[in-house]
């Protein structure tokens, strides 16, 4: 029963502790949320933003958890070192004293991590210059400047309080991961698009009472945001099974092996990494440019506004690639078909090795088209249909696809964490894929 699960979850110390960890550490990044970064006038800054609703800032400010309308401390989110470990991960093909790290096992690990580390702090610090070079020649509606003193002084307070406020974050998410329960990046992006729902479902609302959006309409919406939730949960639970079979093998007096099993391979096994992705490489450029006073600059921050035809063409390309990029990087057919064939294992009739590495390969680059589409409908439909419609509701796709894939992860680890102890899960016919 899911009661009963939700009640194992605090009889395990472990886990209680690492649940009361992650919270503690969610709050004091929602608390940083609004510690305002000095020399910036609030209101006209608050005015500034609410002009601005629907560009490529609204889509970041989302990321953020509404830190950068109130330009904080954590005004830069997560994002750049994002960015960093995409970088990274491209250059790890490229170069190849990375992919030697990247095969040294711990060790090279970590020392990938610290090169995204650095690759987060220098990120950090020319989006923070950016962003303090375009403020001083901004101001609301009203004609009242964003920043109180403009000039190198400010600049520079900018760069090291955004930057460190990065930085925090990051050292946050990595205690989380490694501490707490779930993967600490992708949870502080749920809170963030979480703490913003309220406000969100509540703005609905009194545009309902103020007759400025039908009941009719909202029925849709609700109808349509549950729908969407239950095909990301559908699809996501989705698994390929390539059917292994082990040969009997005589050790002394005993017998092993000769059982059967399978290898699962997930429709979408690249999560939400790849809209996470497409999203920070759209914002970067676009964000320098809606400050920067280039012409052409200009042109193209216009023409990849968010729900524009161009922003979905250029989202759903990135979103495809990465979707192949990160399943490639993470999932080694040669690697697993190696050490099926080590341990006696095999595809009914597939010829051990590069064959199987081969039959692996193509199953597996077939079942990333469908999860490609997938991810690239929820998040690019949802906001197509909203901005046809005129919602007053941000219903982004790409918001939903990464609270439900969230979710979802979080709730296999504690229901791992329980298993393993033998408390009941959330479910008695398990469903969740990371059971056994």
């Amino acid at each position: 029963m899911v009661g009963s699960g939700f009640g194992n979850l605090f009889k395990i110390p472990e886990l209680r502790q690492r649940i009361f960890f992650t919270a503690a550490l969610l709050s004091v990044y929602r608390i940083g949320v609004y510690v305002p970064t000095p020399g910036i006038n609030a209101g006209a800054l608050k005015d500034l933003f609410a002009s601005m609703q629907g560009t490529i800032f609204g889509v970041f400010n989302m990321f953020t958890g509404g830190a950068l309308e109130q330009l904080s401390v954590f005004a830069l989110g997560i994002m750049p070192y994002i960015s960093a470990s995409i970088i990274l991960q491209l250059l790890t093909v490229v170069i190849p004293h990375l992919e030697e790290l990247k095969k040294e096992g711990e060790q090279g690990r970590k020392k990938i991590t610290q090169y995204t580390r650095y690759g987060t702090v220098l990120l950090s610090i020319i989006q923070g210059f950016g962003i303090a070079v375009g403020l001083e020649g901004q101001s609301s509606p009203t004609g009242v400047g964003v920043v109180f003193d403009p000039g190198w002084d400010f600049r520079l307070m900018t760069v090291i309080t955004l930057t460190a406020g990065t930085a925090f974050i990051m050292w946050l998410g990595e205690q989380i991961t490694e501490r707490g329960i779930g993967n600490g990046i992708s949870l502080i992006i749920f809170a963030g698009i979480v703490a913003r729902m309220p406000a969100a479902i509540g703005n609905t609302f009194r545009l309902v009472q103020q007759e400025e959006f039908n009941i009719f309409g909202l029925i849709v919406l609700l109808v349509l945001m549950i729908a969407v939730i239950g095909f990301i949960i559908f699809v996501e639970q989705g698994q390929r099974r390539i059917p292994v079979q082990y040969a009997k093998r005589v050790v002394g007096r005993r017998m092993y092996g000769g059982q059967s099993t399978h290898l699962p391979l997930k429709i979408n096994s690249s999560g939400v990494i790849p809209p996470i992705f497409a999203s920070s490489i759209l914002m970067f450029p676009a964000t320098i440019a809606q400050f920067a006073e280039v012409g052409w600059l200009k042109s193209i921050s216009d023409a990849v506004q968010p729900g524009g035809i161009y922003y979905n063409i250029v989202f759903v390309g990135f979103i495809v690639f990465f979707c192949y990029f990160y399943t490639a990087v993470t999932f080694n057919p040669v690697d697993v078909a190696d050490n099926m064939k080590k341990n006696g294992g095999f595809i009914p009739g597939i010829r051990p090795g590069k064959r199987t590495a081969d039959y692996i390969d193509r199953v597996l680059t077939r079942i990333t088209l469908g999860g490609a589409i997938y991810v690239s409908a929820v998040c690019v439909l949802p906001t197509v249909l909203i901005a046809q419609f005129n919602v007053p509701f941000y219903f982004g796709g790409t918001a939903l696809l990464i609270v439900v894939g969230v979710a979802i992860d979080t709730i296999a680890q504690m229901e791992s964490h329980m298993l393993t102890r033998h408390y009941e899960g959330f479910l008695k016919k398990g469903t969740m894929r990371g059971r056994r």
